[in-house]
């Protein structure tokens, strides 16, 4: 799956990503200085699953309308750094693709989400 992984978004949960045979641009390490507004272009452009900690895009997404091809907005202590990548791994196994077109949000003990704009 194609990602594109938040600059706040944990180096280790970008690390955990690749190892498990993902394709992840880190906006840390390509774009560090960009707004939330060129991200989502970026994501946009390269086909890329917003990988986020940020709840300003749903503002940008649903509110301004700016397109995405889907955000995962992670809502979990910052200082769970293992259970991050454990709940993501699960989204993924349980979401697939359909990840693509919705804004879902991993919680410690759910997922929510909706259907992005069109």
């Amino acid at each position: 799956m194609r990602w594109l992984a938040d600059e706040c978004v944990d180096a280790s949960l970008v690390r955990h990503l690749r190892a498990t045979g993902h394709d992840v641009a880190s906006t840390a390490e390509t774009a560090a200085a960009a707004t939330d507004a060129e991200i989502l272009v970026q994501a946009q452009i390269e086909g890329r699953l917003l990988l986020t900690e940020d709840k300003d895009f749903g503002d940008l997404v649903f509110r301004r309308g700016q397109s995405v091809p889907g955000v995962v907005l992670l809502r979990i202590d910052p200082a769970k750094h293992e259970l991050k990548a454990i709940r993501l791994s699960v989204a993924i196994d349980r979401f697939g693709e359909n990840l693509f077109g919705r804004y879902t949000i991993i919680e410690e003990a759910r997922f929510r989400g909706r259907s992005l704009p069109k």
